[in-house]
């Protein structure tokens, strides 16, 4: 018999096989989740209070959302004018960036500009951290938007409250460089890390929504390419599917404000062009997870990508792969990076940290 404090449980069953708008960052209940392991809604009064669940690695778990500041943030956020529609790709680049690039970086860290082997990168480190272990990370923006100097406030912000020595890889972009480019540019970017001589166990890569798919594939080009494994990955609202069959695609399609199949159908256009889809670099979730290290993967639940990441999950328990996958109520695309402006982003970079910390150590 299994007990579970003051909590729901309810077998899963199987799963069907950023902020963005548009693929632009912004700032701005699942049926059916992947897995082998359990759906945990928790009822108790104090994990209400503090809006988290608590349970193993290798669940699934859904964390009670939203909190009364993330609301009150939404309404702010939903106030601001829309901008006009961008007259090219290169303008809507260039408006992320020149947007983003202003926010402050976190206290008590600097961001330098990095030649990682011949991909550009900015490195995100804490005052005195030389000894922290590193975090490679692949922004979202559906391959053809984003860069690191648009996450390099957020980078700060991770490697400050993660203890880690952040690498934002800006990988290229398609689709002046389709598939399998960006996969490249991220394997590049890791072998520098590398060639540092920092130990694979002292390093975890991660990402979101695109990023996030960048993650995993890299993860079985490791493996292929008979590279050290990483520590461990992090998915965040990982886009890992890029068929764009999920179902949840269509439940979620009035809940999801940021993407969109529309977006998913152009964006996997321009980055693979005739490639097959079902090609695990493109689509991590048709490969051999085994042998691979544990994951973590966060996702929203009215995601239109709440599929791919339980699909993930599924995929990677199946082959023997360690994951935590945690499903947060009503959170939208790639949250994380309005960290610390509500409390379940603060939540979902203390766990990032707490899992860097343990693979790491």
């Amino acid at each position: 018999m299994l007990t579970v404090h003051n909590y729901a449980v309810i077998p899963q069953v199987a799963a069907p096989t950023t902020p963005m708008v548009n693929d632009t960052p912004t700032v701005a209940a699942p049926d059916v989740v992947a897995g082998g392991g359990l759906l945990i809604f928790a009822t108790s009064r104090r994990a209400r209070r503090r809006g988290r669940s608590s349970g193993r690695p290798g669940r699934t778990r859904l964390r009670l959302m939203p909190s009364t500041e993330f609301l009150a943030f939404q309404e702010r956020m939903a106030a601001n004018p829309v901008p006009p529609p961008p007259a090219s790709l290169q303008e809507l680049r260039d408006r992320i960036d020149a947007a983003m690039s202003q926010i402050p970086l976190a206290p008590g860290t600097r961001a330098d500009l990095v030649d990682a082997g011949g991909v550009s990168a900015i490195l995100c480190t804490r005052d005195d951290g030389e000894d922290d272990p590193w975090f490679v990370y692949f922004h979202g923006g559906g391959f053809r938007l984003a860069s690191a100097l648009a996450y390099r406030a957020f980078g700060t912000h991770l490697a400050a409250a993660c203890g880690a020595q952040v690498l934002l890889v800006d990988y290229s972009l398609a689709p002046e460089h389709p598939f399998p480019a960006a996969i490249n540019d991220a394997l590049t970017a890791y072998q520098w890390v590398l060639e540092r001589a920092v130990p694979a166990s002292r390093i975890v890569i991660g990402g979101d929504s695109a990023g996030g798919g960048v993650t995993a594939a890299m993860l079985l080009a490791c493996r292929d390419r008979k590279l050290p494994l990483p520590a461990g990955g992090v998915c965040l609202s990982p886009w890992v599917d890029l068929v764009n069959n999920a179902e949840s695609y269509a439940k979620n399609t009035s809940t999801d404000k940021l993407f969109s199949l529309t977006s998913a159908t152009d964006a996997s256009a321009l980055y693979l062009g005739d490639h097959d889809r079902r090609d695990p670099l493109a689509s991590p979730v048709y490969g051999n997870w085994g042998g691979m290290p544990p994951l973590l993967i966060h996702v929203g639940s009215g995601e239109v990508l709440l599929d791919d990441a339980a699909a993930l999950a599924h995929r990677a328990r199946a082959a023997g792969v360690r994951v935590t996958h945690e499903v947060y109520r009503e959170m939208p695309h790639v949250w994380q990076t309005n960290y610390p402006a509500f409390p379940e982003a603060i939540d979902s970079v203390d766990k990032i940290a707490a899992f860097i910390a343990d693979v790491t150590s």
